[in-house]
């Protein structure tokens, strides 16, 4: 067999794997992916090993490689993104709890979002029960409602970590992260704003989710869910 027959042979073996692996690149860089949640810092929301979604057309539109070629949205008070840290650029994810313009304040872990303190109730009776079991500190679970945004966050007593800050103007094209965990969350609290270009998606859903401490066991009730 000749050199230029093999070549022939091999493309025509090889071109599907070849063109399934650009598609799935492709559609990965620039339109959807997936990710590990890295740690307990969103908790109750989100827990360690939830694989969730990331829809990267929500605020921009992108080209692989090329990367982004035109704003579509810009990201919302209560969205859950993704971004690189502006320490070490480590992937984080983290909520933003104000967007430019605003004047933020926390107060005993309290938020104020110019000069209005966000509501805070008290949480479901059953978010202990979602947690990891070896979580066995006394948390305190609430709902925060801040600017018509309503989400469960967590507070350990005894473990406050910057309770307090502020009030600070949030700088055009900057943004406020924090996490739901708010006593074990290195955010903004510790690296400051986050720039908007360095947003890469928000997070819409847990795809699926599995305890990593115990052979991997799937967590059935956290699998296609959404985010509260």
């Amino acid at each position: 067999m000749t050199i230029p027959n093999r070549i022939t042979r091999l493309w025509k073996s090889w071109w599907p794997t070849l063109l399934t692996i650009v598609v799935v690149f492709s559609f990965r860089a620039a339109v959807a992916d997936w990710y590990d949640v890295p740690s307990g810092s969103m908790q109750p929301t989100l827990l360690e090993g939830d694989r969730i979604t990331c829809d990267k057309t929500a605020y921009d539109w992108r080209l692989p490689i090329v990367g982004v070629v035109a704003h579509r949205n810009d990201p919302e008070r209560g969205d859950v993104v993704i971004f690189p840290s502006p320490t070490d650029g480590t992937r984080l994810v983290k909520r933003i709890v104000a967007v430019q313009g605003d004047l933020v304040e926390l107060r005993d872990n309290r938020l104020h979002l110019d000069g209005q303190p966000a509501i805070y109730i008290s949480g479901p009776a059953d978010i202990p029960w979602k947690l990891p079991k070896e979580d066995t500190a006394p948390h305190v679970y609430l709902r925060e409602e801040l600017a018509g945004v309503d989400h469960a966050v967590m507070l350990t007593p005894g473990h406050a970590q910057r309770s307090s800050f502020g009030p600070m103007r949030v700088p055009p094209g900057k943004y406020l992260m924090m996490g739901d965990n708010r006593d074990n969350s290195a955010d903004s609290r510790w690296f400051g704003f986050v720039d908007r270009g360095a947003i890469v998606g928000r997070v819409d859903a847990v795809a699926f989710s599995v305890d990593r401490d115990r052979w991997w066991k799937p967590r059935w009730n956290r699998f296609a869910r959404g985010l509260s």
